[in-house]
């Protein structure tokens, strides 16, 4: 992604607090969600990209950083065109994050109804799980993805489904 190959993360500010983003090679490795402090957030990305240094983002990765930030101030509604690096995700997984990164803004599908958009119709509660263990919250949008009659299912990320609420409500959601 870097023209010299390097990996890397920062942490930047947003209108729902610290975020964080780890990139490499391939493309985003890695975006979280703030946590109950910034130092608990740079800890959950070094997790999640062993190897990275903290350094200042290049270009191709702040305009990624512009555009979560756009997408949680509900201006950039549209981030399927981030290069995500998925290498080392299980294939199952791959195919969830597809799918729900074709989930227009505002709208959500249940997580049976991705299950049946795969081609796997009794795999819900693997499509759940797949979206728990979510790498990139927000450019995979697993937030749009709710339970069957109208709840809204778990959600990995600090405050739960507190925080999905509100990512929903930023988009529009009702």
């Amino acid at each position: 992604m870097t023209a010299a190959n390097e990996e890397g993360f920062a942490l930047f500010d947003s209108p729902i607090g610290c975020c964080a983003i780890a990139w490499g090679p391939g493309g985003i490795r890695a975006l979280d969600l703030p946590e109950e402090t910034a130092a608990a957030t740079a800890e959950r990305v070094r997790w999640r990209a062993p190897g990275a240094s903290e350094t200042v983002p290049p270009p191709e990765v702040q305009l990624v950083i512009d555009a979560v930030v756009g997408q949680l101030s509900g201006t950039e509604l549209d981030l399927g065109w981030v290069r995500l690096d998925m290498e080392g995700l299980p294939l199952f997984h791959r195919r969830v994050y597809e799918v729900a990164r074709a989930i227009p803004a505002g709208r959500t599908l249940t997580y049976g109804e991705v299950a049946r958009q795969m081609g796997a119709p009794r795999a819900a509660r693997a499509v759940g799980q797949a979206l728990g263990r979510n790498p990139f919250p927000v450019v995979v949008p697993c937030h749009r993805v709710v339970a069957a009659g109208g709840g809204l299912g778990g959600f990995s990320a600090h405050g739960g489904t507190s925080t999905k609420e509100r990512l929903l409500a930023i988009e529009g959601w009702q």
